[in-house]
C-alpha cells in the first residue's frame, strides 16, 4: 500500500523555517518523508498516537531530538504533516 503526503501551506512554511534553522537535518528529514510514504509503520519512525491537546494527531521521529506531528488518515491512505521541530516545539 502506498501512502500520500499532502502538504498544507502552513506546514510548508514551518518546514522551510525548520530546514533554515537546521540545514544539517535536510538529508535525514528527506529520508524520513520518503520512508513515511513507503511504510509509515516502519519501526525507525516510531509512529505513535498523541494525546492531550494533540489528540487525534500522530508523531514520527526524524531522530532522537526532532519530530514531525501529522494527521494520519488510514482509510484514505493520506498523511498530512502538521508541524516539524524539536520535542518541545511540536508538543
Amino acid at each position: 500500500m502506498t501512502y500520500f503526503l499532502r502538504f498544507t501551506e502552513d506546514y510548508q512554511r514551518r518546514e522551510k523555517r525548520f530546514l533554515k534553522r537546521h540545514p544539517e537535518m535536510r538529508q535525514k528529514y528527506s529520508k524520513t518523508l520518503h520512508l513515511l510514504e513507503a511504510n509509515p509503520f516502519h519501526p525507525s519512525l516510531r509512529l505513535h498516537v498523541l494525546s492531550g491537546r494533540h489528540q487525534g494527531l500522530h508523531s514520527v521521529s526524524i531522530n532522537l531530538s526532532y519530530r514531525i506531528t501529522l494527521e494520519f488518515l488510514i482509510q484514505d491512505e493520506r498523511i498530512i504533516p502538521v508541524d516539524v521541530g524539536n520535542h518541545d516545539a511540536v508538543y
